[in-house]
């Protein structure tokens, strides 16, 4: 999987360098949750949510 591709699909690509710090990867990604998201760094609501939702599209 493409996350760089997959986040830009999305229009958060400003978190491509905290996935990619914090060694997040497509086995990673189902089991993130609110809580992990704003540890690295995603702060608005809004984007945590757009994310949470496209990860249960996976």
């Amino acid at each position: 999987m493409d996350l760089g591709g997959w986040l830009r699909s999305l229009g958060l690509e400003r978190y491509e360098g905290a996935f990619r710090v914090n060694e997040i990867d497509e086995t990673v990604l189902p089991s993130l949750t609110q809580e992990d998201l704003k540890e690295i760094g995603v702060g608005p609501v809004g984007h945590r949510r757009i994310l949470l939702d496209a990860l249960g599209s996976l």
